[in-house]
């Protein structure tokens, strides 16, 4: 049992953005169900890098998930080292998101990984493909599934299932 469990009472995630956090928040919770702005703070003081009045915090909540936007300027830039990952119910819901991610200054990657206009990585990841891969007790079908999947961009659930049964797949 940990001594002071009292003293940690949740964690948060923090995301460091170019003075875009206000607009992030806007798309973020656009994009998933059940999701909010929980906060816009400002600055009650000029600091180095803002005026009194200038957007420092957008608290978000993705899906029950909390988490806050800083807005801290151009030091710091996004990496693959932190993604989102969205897990979808179907193709429809892939392709929605991903369109919306890669929108506007997005980019493409493989194996269902993009970035948005401000380089934030998103993870697009069917709950069909997970049930092909790791929980598919057939493991022939499970590493064609694999195999299909490592040469994809966005993710084609279609294809997966395809390979997983052992029909050819067409690119």
């Amino acid at each position: 049992m940990h001594p002071r469990r009292d003293l940690v009472t949740r964690i948060t995630t923090c995301i460091w953005s170019n003075y875009t956090a206000e607009e992030q928040a806007v798309f973020y919770t656009s994009l998933i169900p059940d999701s909010r702005i929980v906060r816009i703070e400002r600055t009650p003081i000029d600091t180095p890098s803002q005026k009194a009045g200038d957007v420092i915090i957008a608290e978000i909540e993705l899906a029950g998930h909390r988490y806050l936007l800083l807005n801290g300027g151009p030091m710091f830039q996004h990496s693959e080292a932190m993604s989102f990952i969205i897990h979808t119910p179907d193709q429809a819901e892939t392709d929605r998101l991903w369109a919306a991610i890669t929108a506007d200054g997005g980019a493409e990657s493989q194996c269902g990984w993009c970035k948005d206009k401000w380089g934030v990585s998103w993870q697009i990841t069917p709950d069909r493909l997970m049930e092909l891969v790791w929980d598919n007790p057939d493991k022939a079908a499970a590493q064609r599934a694999m195999r299909a999947m490592m040469t994809m961009r966005k993710i084609d659930i279609a294809r997966i299932e395809s390979a997983a049964a052992g029909e050819p797949v067409s690119a």
